[in-house]
């Protein structure tokens, strides 16, 4: 597809999802404006222990990978602020090479928690402690420090997280003090992570995809307490469900933030917002987290659970789709388009699926026979992302 071409299907793309693009970014939603008086007022900014870690910090954090603008990393930092989330491959390298630039020039590192993660080597037996090694060098370079304070791999199996190679690089960078803590952050299979985690020992921290559509899942939410319980970190992202609902309307983030964060277990969140209004009314609910009556009847509406576009990477669709295509994986892809707006994001998680489990093995279909547990329109979304990537 031509340069031209790929541009105007992401205009087409965007038109024909505003609503999402609207709770994502583009427009903001803000809850009535606070007083004068109100707003001289210095706020209690209620702070949490990340488990064994012993680190103490404020429970909304900063989720930068939707961010491009360096101002509003300083913005957070200035609101209050502490832990920065971002990974090797957010933006090519850029994302972290933003953060770095910001808080060198502001001359905070020592008072900053910064978190990204690599991604578990791909090649051959013994390439991955020599990966992993390779990668974190990286990261320091584009952070423009000489050590990460939670250092996690990104989207592993519990076996590959659990790999020896995969074990003693971080055994190493911890006792070289590149890494401070070290965690794991997955999308799916969240339940046997956690609970890996707790058994092992081997993970400070787990970030986990935690928020309003979880209401119902006992298995995540007990191995979120149990791996708390052993002293795991526990951060939440993904909290306002990717910002897309059907004919709901505009989303009441502060009401999705607060129930994520009214689980004591979760040490802190990382809401992704892109603009100083999202800045401060995600940082608004660390002043408290009582539910105003607005935000307790929103909550309390039936229609609002259903309405949720957010695929929980729960996998109960895979039986149903007769290709073996990756649902889920075509989801996450679908959420970072549609609902972030971030098209480089999109398309190296579309990538990154194998060809036998991608958008090309959806074309002998007739129609599609895969169902989601919550009626996500996954027929829809992948003809979106043909529209993107085909």
């Amino acid at each position: 597809m031509s340069s031209d071409a790929v541009k105007r299907s992401r205009r087409q793309f965007l038109s024909q999802t505003s609503a999402g693009l609207a709770a994502a970014g583009m427009v903001s939603f803000v809850h009535p404006a606070v007083t004068q008086a109100q707003a001289t007022r210095e706020p209690t900014v209620l702070r949490r222990r990340l488990g064994r870690t012993g680190l103490e910090l404020p429970i909304v954090s900063m989720g930068v990978m939707n961010a491009n603008n360096p101002e509003l990393v300083k913005q957070a930092y200035e609101a209050g602020v502490r832990l920065f989330d971002t990974a090797e491959g957010y933006q090519q390298g850029r994302n972290e090479q933003m953060i770095g630039g910001v808080i060198q020039k502001l001359g905070v590192r020592d008072k900053v928690i910064l978190q990204t993660k690599v991604r578990f080597p791909r090649g051959p037996a013994g390439a991955v402690k020599a990966g992993i090694l390779a990668a974190v060098e990286g990261c320091l370079e584009r952070l423009q420090t000489s050590y990460i304070d939670v250092l996690m791999i990104h989207q592993p199996s519990v076996e590959q997280m659990n790999d020896p190679d995969a074990l003693s690089a971080l055994e190493e960078l911890k006792r070289k003090k590149t890494a401070r803590f070290v965690g794991v952050s997955q999308h799916t299979g969240q339940a046997g992570i956690l609970r890996s985690a707790a058994e092992t020992g081997a993970y400070d921290v787990v970030l986990v995809s935690f928020n309003f559509t979880n209401a119902a899942d006992t298995d995540l939410v007990a191995a979120i307490k149990a791996a708390a319980a052993k002293g795991v970190g526990v951060i939440a992202m993904k909290t306002q469900t990717g910002g897309r609902a059907r004919n709901l309307g505009v989303l009441n983030h502060t009401a999705l933030l607060k129930w994520v964060l009214r689980h004591p277990e979760i040490a802190t969140a990382v809401p992704g917002f892109t603009n100083s209004s999202q800045l401060h009314e995600s940082f608004s609910v660390a002043s408290g987290l009582e539910y105003t009556p607005e935000e307790k009847a929103w909550l309390g509406d039936g229609n609002v659970l259903l309405a949720l576009d957010f695929c929980k990477q729960c996998g109960t669709c895979l039986p149903t789709c007769p290709a073996g295509v990756d649902i889920p994986a075509l989801m996450r892809a679908h959420m970072y388009a549609a609902s972030y707006a971030n098209f480089e994001q999109s398309r190296m998680t579309f990538d990154e699926i194998p060809a036998e489990a991608s958008l090309g093995k959806c074309g002998a279909c007739a129609s599609c026979s895969a169902r989601c547990a919550r009626n996500l329109r996954i027929a829809e979304n992948i003809a979106d992302l043909r529209a993107m990537y085909a």
